[in-house]
């Protein structure tokens, strides 16, 4: 007798969910799909001969219905005030959100406009200074603008984060005491913020090279909302520095970057000085929350590179930003 299975994370046709999409949207007989990333949620590139699009299904049980609507409904105010980032296509029924019935139960799926441009992490100072400029916009948009979504803050971006980790390596090394005692030291420094002197809204939490295109050194376009949420809007700021640190080696450069990306911001939106005393450490507690993110979905995306190994590796990102900071911390 042959036992039958049941699945976690199945991965959909391309060439049955071309013609489910061309059905849906109503794209020409040319339209074709094909798969290209499967990680967090699985993407898939769409195009038909006109157009290109791409498919967003996301992973069973990773966000709810509302959480997606949520999200959408954030770029579709994004869209409305004209704010450089990719957006939600409704279907020939004015619907945002296809509902599909996987092996693992029901997953969700939203097309999106495709972003102009490539995605590059080697850019120059004056494209750093554009994507200043174009999150400053963004952020003109989302702040006050609030989502029902997760709220960010120092529980569960450090505590709870660190509880998770914790239980996912499965004993005390060197690298989780690092990061519980990096997350007691952030959780003093987050909690003693004056909230009234720091912008508050709908953050991405996500900007880095890999989720925004840069169209011939002059656009720059934002996607991926998939972890947006409300927070401080100086997280994003600060997180995309972290990112910019950690793929140039070579800290003059970085520094020349951070400091065009700081002064395009600045041109359009002003960072309060109590803003910019956060930002050494608001990316650290991002960090140490992506960290136990990649343990819960370990099963999902199957992160092989996920081990002992890896986490140095991420410590050590983060120990090269607290020493680039001169930030005091006695691990």
């Amino acid at each position: 007798m042959t036992e039958k299975f049941s699945t976690i994370n199945s991965t959909l046709s391309p060439s049955e969910l071309g013609q489910f999409i061309q059905q849906k949207y109503g794209l020409n007989d040319k339209t074709e799909c094909s798969i290209f990333r499967l990680a967090m949620n699985h993407l898939y590139i769409v195009h038909d001969d006109e157009k290109k699009y791409v498919f967003r299904v996301y992973t069973c049980n990773w966000r709810t219905k509302l959480e997606i609507e949520e999200e959408l409904r954030l770029l579709l105010h994004l869209k409305e005030n004209n704010r450089p980032a990719a957006y939600p296509i409704e279907d020939k029924s004015n619907t945002l959100i296809q509902e599909i019935e996987a092996p693992e139960g029901k997953r969700f799926g939203v097309l999106f406009s495709y972003a102009n441009g490539t995605k590059t992490a080697k850019f120059s100072a004056q494209t750093s200074f554009l994507i200043g400029e174009a999150l400053a916009k963004v952020h003109q948009s989302t702040e006050n603008f609030e989502l029902k979504r997760i709220s960010y803050n120092s529980q569960n971006l450090l505590n709870n984060s660190i509880v998770r980790i914790k239980k996912f390596f499965n004993k005390n090394n060197s690298e989780v005491e690092f990061l519980e005692k990096l997350s007691a030291f952030l959780t003093l420094k987050i909690d003693k913020i004056d909230n009234q002197k720091v912008r508050y809204g709908s953050v991405h939490l996500d900007v880095w090279f890999d989720n925004l295109h840069i169209d011939d050194e002059k656009e720059i376009t934002f996607f991926d909302f998939d972890f947006c949420g409300n927070g401080y809007l100086c997280f994003d700021i600060s997180y995309f520095l972290f990112q910019l640190l950690a793929t140039n080696l070579n800290e003059e450069d970085y520094q020349v970057k951070a400091d065009s990306f700081l002064k395009g911001y600045e041109t359009v939106t002003e960072i309060s000085s109590e803003e910019k005393k956060l930002l050494p450490f608001a990316c650290l507690a991002i960090m140490t929350y992506y960290i136990s993110i990649q343990c819960d979905r370990f099963e999902y995306w199957t992160n092989i590179f996920l081990n002992e190994d890896h986490l140095t590796r991420m410590v050590n990102n983060l120990k090269r930003w607290i020493a680039y900071n001169k930030i005091e911390f006695e691990s």
